[in-house]
């Protein structure tokens, strides 16, 4: 009888007289350097913990910084010279002079130690990524099955089928979506409201405006909702009959209850709401979902966001000093309708654009995707089907500095449109279609701008 034995393995096989046999394998392949696999793993994660959007956002700041205060250096020289008398004023305007040109000097100092610092992390960086890619390309070498080009090439063939699908079902973009009856947005003028309302300080976090669809006999109605819960929750809407009722604190017909609990299921979570066509809209409690709330039948329906949307203040609005807490979700209203802005960990935090469907439940309709990182934003806003997005310049000063063009799809990092804020943090923007006014709510205050179109 013969016996036969077939290994993969180069193999040495003692046999004795024994009943068994003794087989000892020796592999003709490497073994596997699992401790170089690590070492790139943690090489990897230092590189991403390194390199972080606040670095970004951190120079940039610096750079707006200097831009506004050369300016007025220069306006300050100016004056100097048209006024000077030669005695006290000029002594006095070339000491402010003298202190401007010097916090100019540390901020150009910090503007150029920072630069400094970010070009040796750009260049660590740049040479840890070719030796990373080099190793990868290195421990490719042990895939013997190719099991990960395979798997890459599946990765590409899926990403090319969404495409295609996308681009089969994909419905253009309806009317009046980039169409703006008012021309086009040009600059804000105002403020022309700043109260304090009913609670005056009371309530740092709310939102307020009018309703773009409203009932008859209430088109001059307004609704204001404040963070009654540790700045963060509120289970009400509180109507107020005109614009003067709302500045006097005279509220009728009074607050709409959601429920009695404070936070509870499908209560207010966060600031950033809108009242439309007598339902407000609003991120629910503990959920990334959108509720609406029937001001007239008092019940609740939701519409779930797409899978991976950041909530629980994990997708926040931000600016260097601060996080607006729970601002993951932004609801917005204009000509066109309703909207939701909102970000997902597969967009990386970049912002993320819904058209919201009325009905009971609401539906998502289409969704845009943006390449601004949202924690670099502090605010949006929706104006003639185009995404308005702010940020933070100073306590005085906030800024219109990007667009979105839901008909065009082109956006635009140079808006360069100016707010003067009368508090330093403004923690919800409503633009009204009515009247083309942009409301505010700032520090507990309650302001209102003037958009102008050409």
């Amino acid at each position: 009888m013969k016996l036969c034995v077939t290994i993969l393995l180069f193999a040495l096989f003692t046999v004795t007289q024994q009943d068994g046999c003794v087989c000892d394998l020796t592999s003709s392949e490497k073994a596997f350097p699992h401790e170089k696999l690590s070492a790139v793993d943690d090489n990897a994660s230092k590189c991403n913990s390194n390199i972080t959007p606040k670095k970004a956002l951190e120079l940039e700041s610096l750079l707006l910084g200097l831009e506004r205060r050369l300016p007025q250096l220069q306006e300050a020289v100016s004056m100097l010279e048209r006024e000077d008398d030669g005695e006290l004023y000029g002594t006095v305007s070339l000491q402010v002079i003298e202190n401007e040109l010097r916090e100019i000097k540390q901020l150009i100092d910090k503007l150029n130690i920072t630069t400094r610092a970010h070009q040796r992390l750009s260049n660590d960086t740049t040479e840890q990524l070719k030796d990373l890619r080099s190793e990868m390309q290195e421990l490719e070498k042990y895939d013997t099955m190719q099991v990960v080009k395979k798997q890459q090439a599946n990765e590409r063939l899926t990403k090319d089928l969404n495409q295609c699908r996308t681009g089969l079902h994909s419905q253009p973009t309806q009317p009046p979506h980039g169409i703006c009856p008012h021309g086009e947005f040009l600059n804000i003028t105002g403020p022309r409201v700043y109260t304090a309302g009913e609670y005056p300080g009371s309530y740092m976090y709310g939102a307020w405006g009018r309703d773009p669809k409203p009932e008859a006999g209430k088109e001059n109605w307004y609704w204001l909702v404040m963070m009654t819960s540790s700045n963060k929750y509120s289970n009400y809407v509180r109507l107020y009959s005109s614009l003067s009722s709302l500045i006097v604190g005279v509220s009728v017909p009074g607050n709409i209850q959601i429920h009695t609990s404070n936070p509870t299921t499908n209560t207010i979570q966060g600031p950033n709401v809108v009242l439309y066509g007598e339902a407000l809209y609003y991120n629910c409690y503990n959920q990334d979902a959108v509720c609406r709330f029937n001001l007239t039948t008092k019940t609740v329906t939701t519409v779930q966001l797409p899978k991976g949307t950041r909530f629980n203040s994990k997708g926040n609005f931000c600016h260097l000093d601060e996080c607006y807490p729970f601002t993951d979700l932004d609801l917005a209203t204009d000509e066109s309708g309703l909207w939701v802005i909102y970000t997902t960990t597969q967009d990386f935090g970049n912002l993320v654009l819904s058209k919201i469907k009325e009905g009971a439940p609401p539906t998502l309709g289409q969704t845009w995707h943006t390449s601004v990182y949202k924690q670099a934003v502090t605010n949006t806003f929706m104006a003639c089907g185009v995404l308005y997005a702010t940020r933070y310049i100073d306590k005085e000063t906030e800024e219109i500095f990007y667009s979105f063009d839901t008909s065009t799809g082109v956006e635009n990092f140079n808006v360069g449109i100016f707010i003067k804020k009368m508090s330093p943090n403004i923690y919800a923007l409503n633009y009204s279609p009515v009247d083309q006014m942009l409301h505010a709510y700032c520090n507990s205050k309650m302001v209102s701008y003037k958009m102008l179109f050409e």
